[in-house]
């Protein structure tokens, strides 16, 4: 999981809010475009065109709009709230397709229990393999909440397991010198010039902290 920085939130976004808190279609299920896309599209770009829970690389396509806190357990002002939303891959449930991250969250979020994306130290929750697997960190006061989010976010299918050991594995990083390793530890930590994350870029960090860069 990679810490996302929340920023402002788009100009046509804050002023439907203004303007609908006067009428009665007030609320995020009143939202619609091109409202919903430009903020849409503003959640990505603001998390470098990542999953806010897995880090797979997403487009508005391939990703939904997501509540951190979820709709049906919030009023209608924190529906709208920029810093509860979020981009999730997946765009919305499909049959026998494997679900992950916000669509499988769905309601659930328990703030004792559920690690999340804003939270600045979330990557220090999560251990990973260079096989691809993500494992609860053995932090004590850390792990619970790690194993809970791991489970509830399906973090840990065979799909995402394997996309992640994939990417790993395209490294090559016994043919690289320490000091090529520390760049490219640098350039799994930072946005490229264009303001993307690398996919799966905090598993890839981690791997190269733990195992490669000295």
């Amino acid at each position: 999981m990679k810490y996302i920085r929340k920023g402002e939130e788009p100009e046509s976004f804050k002023t439907w809010k203004a303007l609908a808190r006067t009428t009665p279609n007030w609320g995020y299920c009143y939202l619609q475009n091109p409202e919903k896309r430009e903020l849409h599209e503003a959640l990505i770009q603001e998390q470098g065109d990542i999953c806010c829970y897995c880090g797979m690389r997403i487009t508005r396509d391939s990703s939904h709009i997501e509540h951190l806190k979820p709709q049906s357990s919030t009023d209608i002002d924190l529906s709208v709230e920029y810093k509860n939303l979020l981009a999730s891959c997946q765009r919305e449930r499909e049959p026998k397709k494997p679900i992950h991250c916000g669509v499988a969250k769905d309601d659930w979020h328990d703030e004792d229990l559920m690690v999340s994306p804003l939270q600045p130290d979330c990557a220090d929750f999560f251990i990973y393999t260079d096989d691809g697997q993500v494992l609860e960190t053995d932090t004590p006061e850390k792990k619970d909440a790690a194993l809970e989010t791991i489970k509830r976010l399906r973090l840990d299918i065979p799909k995402l397991n394997n996309m992640r050991e994939a990417a790993i594995k395209n490294l090559y990083i016994d043919e690289l010198t320490g000091e090529e390793k520390h760049k490219l530890l640098q350039a799994f930590e930072e946005p490229n010039a264009d303001g993307q994350y690398e996919e799966f870029c905090a598993a890839i960090a981690y791997i190269l902290k733990q195992y490669f860069v000295t």
